[in-house]
């Protein structure tokens, strides 16, 4: 199938004009106003921001016996949940770059936005580590910082590593995002009406004048950046992985964990990306942009990853048994009849059985249908990242230290709460920039009128 023909799937003939293109995006920002139900939505996200807030608060002046810890499970939320919010985080830079370099022409309708859950979601992660720390008010230390105490980090510790992941995938992504958004601040900019709007986006346009030189320089660089991208996003999120990996305890020291991860951030990003794109498409009426064939073909990356997940899991089970390791065989059986089985039935049934459904092109066209399985799948994710927590150290070496985690109050509030502040980043970023890249979009409207 030819460039041409290949870009008609994915972009509604009815919208082939460069013109139509660029104000169906940025129409919205420029000359509509937020709306009733934007208002509604961003009223309906502030209890949650607030909640976020408190929890934060109370963390830092009671201290961590809010949560449910205690001598035995020493991580709980906090840490299941920076692992999740991590893996969706690192699945939208990942996305967007491996897409941008196996020229994958459907990435021109996602990827702004998959990019910007990129920021949101790591941005959300960074709070845990430090909520979760005994004594936050040295988190400063795990930095590197000028000193005379010759307090250096301690680089044996997992804490030491995720504070360098986060912090080298937050500025790389923002990066990666920003200078994607160049060609588009300048028809923003372009298309502005008043003073303020020319003056803002002509300054954070940094010049661009759509020249080929611009052009050239642009295309190497992000070329580049996404070719950086993808072994970036794959060691954060290894790094993750050996924060368990790196330990004696059965049922983490095993080598499977990076790519596992890795693996498991792109299914649940992929997840997300899903929630956001429908949402996207319906609140801004993008139906000409975000067509049908981008979900179904989300819907197959999505089956592909559950297909590798479950082999992910079967791998784990043989490997202890074939190991010979009574610990590790001794956790296995745990999971399946240990004190959180039914969650890890739910996790399977979440994670490897539902989202079959997604063989049926009936499943992946059907937005209510998808919408579910992307639910599903993401609460899958999350019940894998807490029983990875809580089956292991629940049932360790010692049989005399094995207890279970009981759920507070403290634990649902952070668990829920920061879903708001992730809602509201994207209800400030759809109403400041374009959340579907115009100049590519108009690319492939180039290449599907040359073909017709």
């Amino acid at each position: 199938m030819s460039g041409g023909a290949q870009a008609h799937r994915w972009i509604a003939p009815a919208q082939l004009s460069h013109g139509a293109i660029s104000a169906a995006i940025a129409d919205p920002i420029q000359k509509r106003g937020p709306g009733r139900l934007w208002v509604y939505a961003l009223l309906a996200t502030l209890p949650f921001v607030l909640v976020t807030l408190g929890a934060v608060v109370a963390v830092l002046t009671v201290g961590i016996g809010l949560s449910g810890v205690n001598t035995t499970v020493v991580w709980g939320f906090s840490i299941a949940n920076y692992v999740w919010w991590i893996g969706i985080g690192n699945a939208g830079t990942l996305i967007s770059s491996m897409l941008l370099l196996t020229r994958q022409r459907w990435r021109a309708s996602i990827n702004r936005f998959a990019e910007a859950m990129t920021l949101f979601a790591a941005g959300i992660a960074g709070i845990f580590p430090i909520i979760h720390l005994g004594r936050p008010l040295y988190a400063y230390w795990l930095a590197p910082y000028p000193n005379t105490m010759n307090l250096w980090p301690q680089w044996r510790s997992a804490l030491v590593w995720d504070f360098w992941a986060i912090l080298s995938y937050i500025l790389f992504s923002a990066l990666f995002w920003f200078t994607g958004l160049l060609p588009d601040l300048a028809t923003m900019r372009d298309r502005a009406t008043t003073r303020r709007g020319q003056v803002i986006y002509g300054a954070l346009a940094l010049g661009w004048r759509n020249s080929a030189r611009h052009w050239q320089v642009y295309e190497t660089f992000h070329k580049t950046m996404a070719a950086l991208a993808v072994p970036l996003v794959c060691s954060v999120h290894s790094i993750v992985g050996l924060d368990f990996a790196a330990s004696l305890m059965p049922g983490w020291q095993e080598s499977i964990f990076p790519p596992y991860f890795v693996v498991g951030a792109m299914y649940s990003g992929f997840a997300m990306v899903v929630m956001i794109a429908i949402f996207i498409r319906w609140g801004l009426n993008l139906q000409a942009v975000i067509t049908p064939a981008h979900f179904d073909v989300m819907g197959k990356v999505m089956l592909f990853a559950s297909v590798v997940m479950t082999l992910s899991y079967a791998t784990e089970w043989f490997t202890a048994w074939y190991g010979g390791e009574h610990p590790d065989r001794d956790v296995v059986r745990y999971f399946f009849a240990g004190d959180y089985r039914w969650l890890y039935y739910a996790l399977i049934a979440c994670n490897c059985v539902v989202p079959q459904a997604l063989w049926f092109p009936f499943a992946r066209r059907n937005l209510w249908v998808l919408a579910g399985i992307s639910v599903i799948i993401n609460i899958g994710m999350w019940l894998e990242r807490i029983l990875i927590v809580w089956n292991t150290l629940s049932h360790g070496h010692a049989m005399s230290l094995w207890r279970t985690y009981h759920t507070s109050l403290y634990d649902l509030a952070i668990l829920f709460a920061p879903l708001g502040l992730f809602v509201l980043g994207f209800l400030v970023l759809v109403r400041v920039f374009p959340v579907v890249s115009m100049h590519e979009v108009r690319q492939l409207s180039h290449d599907a009128g040359a073909a017709v």
